[in-house]
C-alpha cells in the first residue's frame, strides 16, 4: 500500500466518531478478523501515521503482510459505514437493495428479485431519488421478460412510459444545475454585475440555456433544481426581492417534511442559508431571527445525521449569519468580543472552507474590526485577501478590500503610505477591469488628502464624498458597492465626529423597527 494510501487509511480512521469505532469493532468481532482489527486499533491510537510502530507492537503482522493488511482494513472501514449509515441515509439502502436484487437476477430467483424491486421502488419515491427510480424502472423491465403476467402489454407499456417520464425529469435537473454551475463560476470570478455589458451577459447565459418547462407539473427534485437556478441568478443580479421569493418556496418544499429533510439535509441546509442572504440584504430582521433558530435547531439531529460535511457547512453557516446579524444591527463591539473568544480556532476553521467562503469570511471579519474602530486589526484580514494568490476568485472583494484597507490607513494616520497604495489600487482595479465611479471617488478623495488641511475644509471635503456617492447608490450597477462596505456610515462618522458604530446603531434601529 503506497505512502499516499496509508495516509488515506490514518485519515479515515481519525474521521470516524465515537458510534462509528463502536459498530465498526462489534461487526468486526471473530478470530478471522483479529489482525485488521488489531491493526485498526494500533492505528486509532497514532498520533502520525508509522509502519514501523504497527509492526512494532503486533508480531503477528508480517512486514511483507502489512501493505495487504492496510488496503484490506480500508475496505473494511468503508464498509462498516455503510452498513452503520444505511438506516440514516435512504440512498444508501436503495443501492443495496439494488445490488441484491442483480444478484437474485443472476441466480434466476426472479420472484425473490421482483420483491426486493418492489420495496426498492417504494422507497425510492419516498425519497424522491429519480436517479435510483430510473435504474430500478430498468430493472423492472428486466424482469417483465423473465415472467408470465397477465396483461403483459399493459405492464410493459407502463415501464416504458414512467421510464421516459423518469428520464425527462432527470433532464430538467441536469439542465437546471449545469446553468446553475455556468453562473455560480462566473460569480466566483467577478461577484455580483459590474455594468449593463455583465448583465447582458449574464442574462444571455441564463435565458439561452433555460429549458422550456412546466413547474406544476416538477417533481420535488425538479422543483429544488429550479429554485436553485432562479435563486443564483437574481442574487447575481442582484435582484434579492425575487431571489427572496425563490428562497421562501425552496424552504416551503421542506417544510413539515422531516423524511425529506433528513434525506437531503445538505440541500436542506443549503436553502435555509440563501433564505437568511435574502433577509439579511432586505433586512427582514425578524424574519432572519426565525430562519436562524430553524438552522440552529439542526444541530440538535441525531449524530448519524451529523456527518463532518455536515457539521461543518452548519458551522459555516452559523458562524456567518451570527456576524451578518450583527452587522445588521451594528453590533460590532459584541462581535469583536465574539471572534476574541473563538480566535484560537479560526485558523483551522478557515483553513476547513473552501477558497471562496475564506475570502467572504477574511472580508467579513475585517469589516467587523473596522466597525468596532480597530482599523490595525481589519488591516492584518485584509491583508490576507490582498495578499492571496488567488486574485481570480471573487476579484470584486478583492478590489474591495484594497479599499477599505486604503481607508484603514487614513484612520490610522499612515498618510505617507496612502498615495503608494492608491496607485496600488488604482492598478489593481483597472487590470481586472473593475474601477468603476465609486472606487474614482474614494481614491481621488483619498490622494488630495494633506496633513496641513483645516477641519472645515476636510468637513466640507467628506460632505462632498458623501453627497456623490448618495447619488451613485441610486444606480442599478454602482450600488453593488454599498452591498460590501458602509462607507456612507463612515462618512456621516467623520462629518459628525462620532463613532461609525453609533451612526449605524440608529439607522439599524429605525429601519429593523419597521422591518
Amino acid at each position: 500500500m503506497s505512502k499516499e494510501r496509508s495516509d488515506s487509511l490514518f485519515l479515515l480512521i481519525k474521521s470516524l466518531k465515537k458510534s462509528e469505532k463502536r459498530y465498526f469493532k462489534m461487526s468486526s468481532q471473530g478470530t478471522e478478523n483479529a489482525k485488521y482489527t488489531r491493526l485498526f486499533a494500533i492505528i486509532e491510537k497514532q498520533k502520525q501515521f508509522d509502519d514501523e510502530e504497527i509492526l512494532a507492537m503486533e508480531p503477528g503482522i508480517k512486514a511483507s503482510q502489512l501493505s495487504n493488511l492496510k488496503a484490506h482494513l480500508y475496505t473494511k472501514v468503508l464498509e462498516s459505514l455503510r452498513d452503520y449509515n444505511s438506516n440514516t441515509l435512504p440512498n444508501i439502502k436503495i443501492r443495496d437493495m439494488v445490488d441484491h436484487a442483480e444478484i437474485l437476477f443472476n441466480k434466476s430467483l426472479y420472484s425473490q428479485c421482483a420483491e426486493v424491486i418492489k420495496k426498492a421502488k417504494k422507497l425510492a419515491i419516498k425519497s424522491d431519488n429519480l436517479e435510483m427510480q430510473l435504474e430500478i424502472l430498468k430493472w423492472e423491465k428486466q424482469m417483465l421478460t423473465r415472467q408470465t403476467v397477465r396483461d403483459s402489454l399493459e405492464r410493459t407499456n407502463k415501464v416504458i412510459t414512467e421510464i421516459e417520464e423518469t428520464a425527462m425529469r432527470i433532464n430538467h435537473i441536469n439542465a437546471f444545475s449545469n446553468l446553475q454551475f455556468k453562473l455560480q463560476a462566473m460569480y466566483k470570478k467577478i461577484g455580483f454585475i459590474r455594468n449593463e455589458q455583465d448583465f447582458r451577459e449574464i442574462n444571455n447565459v441564463f435565458q439561452t440555456n433555460l429549458p422550456l418547462f412546466e413547474e406544476d407539473s416538477f417533481s420535488v427534485s425538479e422543483k429544488i433544481g429550479l429554485y436553485n437556478l432562479y435563486i443564483g441568478y437574481y442574487f447575481f443580479i442582484q435582484d434579492f426581492d425575487r431571489g427572496y421569493e425563490y428562497a421562501s418556496k425552496l424552504v416551503e418544499l421542506f417544510t413539515g417534511q422531516k423524511t425529506l429533510i433528513l434525506s437531503r439535509l445538505e440541500i436542506y441546509i443549503s436553502s435555509l442559508n440563501y433564505l437568511l442572504i435574502a433577509q439579511n440584504k432586505l433586512l427582514k430582521y425578524r424574519e432572519f431571527q426565525n430562519t436562524t433558530r430553524e438552522l440552529r435547531s439542526l444541530n440538535n439531529l441525531p449524530s448519524a445525521y451529523l456527518n463532518e460535511n455536515i457539521r461543518l457547512k452548519l458551522q459555516k453557516y452559523t458562524f456567518v449569519h451570527e456576524f451578518n446579524r450583527l452587522f445588521m444591527k451594528g453590533d460590532f463591539a459584541r462581535g469583536v468580543a465574539l471572534m476574541d473568544r473563538i480566535m484560537p480556532g479560526i485558523e483551522h476553521f478557515a483553513l476547513q472552507l473552501d477558497p471562496h467562503s475564506r475570502v467572504i469570511m477574511y472580508f467579513k471579519t475585517a469589516c467587523l474590526y473596522f466597525g468596532n474602530e480597530d482599523y490595525k486589526t481589519a488591516v492584518s484580514w485584509l491583508n490576507k485577501i490582498i495578499n492571496s494568490h488567488e486574485v481570480d476568485l471573487r476579484e470584486d472583494i478583492h478590489g474591495f478590500a484594497r479599499i477599505v484597507n486604503l481607508i484603514s490607513h487614513y484612520e490610522l494616520g499612515n498618510m505617507e503610505l496612502i498615495e503608494y497604495y492608491v496607485r496600488s489600487t488604482y492598478r489593481f482595479l483597472l487590470k481586472k477591469e473593475d474601477l468603476h465611479q465609486f472606487q474614482k471617488y474614494i481614491l481621488n478623495f483619498l490622494v488630495r488628502l494633506k496633513t496641513n488641511i483645516t477641519e472645515e475644509e476636510l468637513k466640507k471635503r467628506f460632505e462632498t464624498l458623501r453627497n456623490n456617492l448618495l447619488e451613485l447608490s441610486k444606480d442599478p450597477y454602482e450600488k453593488r458597492a454599498f452591498i460590501y462596505f458602509d462607507i456612507i456610515s463612515w462618512l456621516e462618522s467623520k462629518i459628525e465626529n462620532r463613532p461609525v458604530q453609533d451612526i449605524i446603531q440608529e439607522k439599524a434601529s429605525d429601519r429593523l423597527s419597521i422591518a
